[in-house]
């Protein structure tokens, strides 16, 4: 690959120029309209763009597209350099990547989720502005002065807000990349690691929606709730809040059967059933995961050798068989250990060391440096607000957990369709919990390090009628 000698010859040219028009596209709006979340409203698209740029490359023109002379840097278009990479037909014409499509699908489902849950939440509106920027404001006001504070708070807004996550969504759309430069050289076929990182990746998707609903369900009942009781019997405001709430519940979402809301969910203040029982943030947990899977796609490929031959069988025997599976799931076991060890892929078109992979898992690093910051100061204001109910929930649920293990679900559809879903719900039930509470280290040192006071004292902060002051707070009473 010729060295590029201007961006214009950059294999990146496209995604580098339509990162720069958007952070300084979402600076200047956040600077005319005092809202700093314009970029959160296009958090939900750009990694859709950036991956469908590199995946559907055969549709973009070669020559970057001008008016009257002048460069026109967001209009997709494929330059010399990117196009040396990537994988061709038998006639040489270039051609799409199977794995970067398959990217690109699970992306666009991932953007279809948070789309949804952004716009119910009225979080589109270009009023809304994320909580905690108006408290960074009120911490900045009140540390350098209302001048000063105003200063630095449009200096974190320039390099943090606009610029920062604008390049954190561009990085998303590398594992596209990778995959597209990687189809040239496997002759542009599914190694047999796409299949059960994508499956679990699907799994992550349905229960990140899962928890979101969980906590959009609370939120109806919550609000609903302490509305009502200032003028209604609390008897009445409950059945009342319930029904408001299981019209806006989607399935494993029912405050009656799964998350079992109560008067005193309502005035605690934060929802603790559900997944949220197991995690205090199950949606990023998810997230963080769904991203990492996203990467290991291309970086992972081919270090499973057998299971898509085992699954599917041999080109002599195509018959489907539970010996089949037992390679199978013998195989992904493997696998796993494999990335715990970072020993080398097997097909030797992968990246080989460690140092190798870790570089190219360093989109989905640096999304969960960001989450583990910005959910550290999240909490910093929910403890304010909630100081001691959620001083104890922080103290008995884990920050993220193993909630994302859920999502190899899917994996087992064979068997669960085989004893019946209602069934196989009902057997998995109590395993799962027991699951989610001992895979977390969390849950692990509460059990065995906490004795059985304390024990009551916090899970009925938790999960019962807690009598602590901010409750009045909570009640409006």
């Amino acid at each position: 690959m010729d060295t590029p000698t201007s961006l214009s010859e950059s294999p990146f040219a496209y995604p580098l120029s339509l990162c720069l028009f958007s952070t300084l596209a979402t600076y200047i709006a956040s600077v005319l309209t005092s809202n700093v979340s314009q970029v959160d409203r296009l958090w939900t698209f750009l990694p859709t763009i950036y991956t469908a740029y590199f995946a559907l490359t055969p549709l973009w023109p070669k020559t970057p597209t001008t008016i009257g002379g002048i460069w026109i840097p967001i209009v997709p278009f494929v330059p010399a350099n990117l196009e040396a990479q990537l994988p061709r037909d038998a006639a040489g014409s270039i051609t799409f990547s199977h794995r970067a499509l398959l990217l690109l699908t699970l992306i666009t489902l991932w953007m279809c989720r948070l789309s949804y849950n952004t716009f119910r939440r009225g979080l589109f509106s270009l009023a809304d502005e994320d909580y905690r920027w108006a408290v960074l404001r009120r911490q900045f006001d009140e540390r350098f002065g209302p001048s000063g504070g105003k200063v630095v708070f449009q200096i974190v807004n320039l390099t943090f807000i606009a610029a920062t996550q604008n390049v954190l969504l561009m990085a998303l759309g590398w594992p596209a990349y990778l995959a597209v430069t990687q189809s040239k050289m496997d002759g542009n076929k599914f190694i047999n690691t796409d299949y059960p990182l994508a499956t679990w990746a699907l799994g992550i998707l349905f229960i990140e929606f899962t928890s979101d609903n969980q906590q959009f369900v609370y939120q109806t009942y919550k609000h609903t709730f302490l509305a009502r009781v200032k003028e209604n019997p609390e008897s009445e405001a409950h059945a009342y809040a319930l029904r408001t709430a299981s019209a806006v519940a989607w399935p494993f979402a029912s405050p009656i059967d799964y998350l079992k809301l109560s008067p005193a969910d309502a005035r605690r203040g934060f929802v603790t059933s559900g997944l949220w029982g197991f995690s205090r943030h199950p949606n990023f947990a998810c997230e963080q995961t769904f991203w990492w899977l996203m990467c290991a796609v291309p970086v992972y490929a081919g270090s499973l050798g057998t299971v898509k031959a085992a699954i599917i069988g041999t080109p002599d025997n195509k018959a489907f068989s539970w010996d089949g599976i037992t390679t199978a799931v013998a195989g992904f076991i493997e696998w796993l250990f494999n990335v715990i060890r970072a020993s080398s892929p097997s097909h030797e078109h992968t990246f080989a060391s460690s140092a190798d992979r870790l570089v190219h898992f360093m989109p989905a690093i640096a999304l969960s440096i960001l989450f583990v910051s910005s959910t550290a100061y999240t909490e910093a204001i929910s403890s304010s607000k909630y100081p001691v109910s959620y001083t104890a929930y922080q103290k008995r649920v884990a920050m993220f957990g193993s909630v994302p293990l859920l999502g190899l679900f899917p994996m087992l559809l064979p068997v669960m369709t085989f004893f019946g879903w209602r069934r196989s719900l009902e057997i998995v039930d109590e395993p799962v919990k027991v699951l989610l509470e001992y895979s977390s280290m969390k849950g692990l040192w509460w059990r065995f390090t906490t004795n059985d006071v304390e024990k009551k004292r916090v899970e009925g902060l938790v999960w019962g009628d807690p009598v602590a002051p901010e409750m009045k707070d909570v009640n409006g009473q």
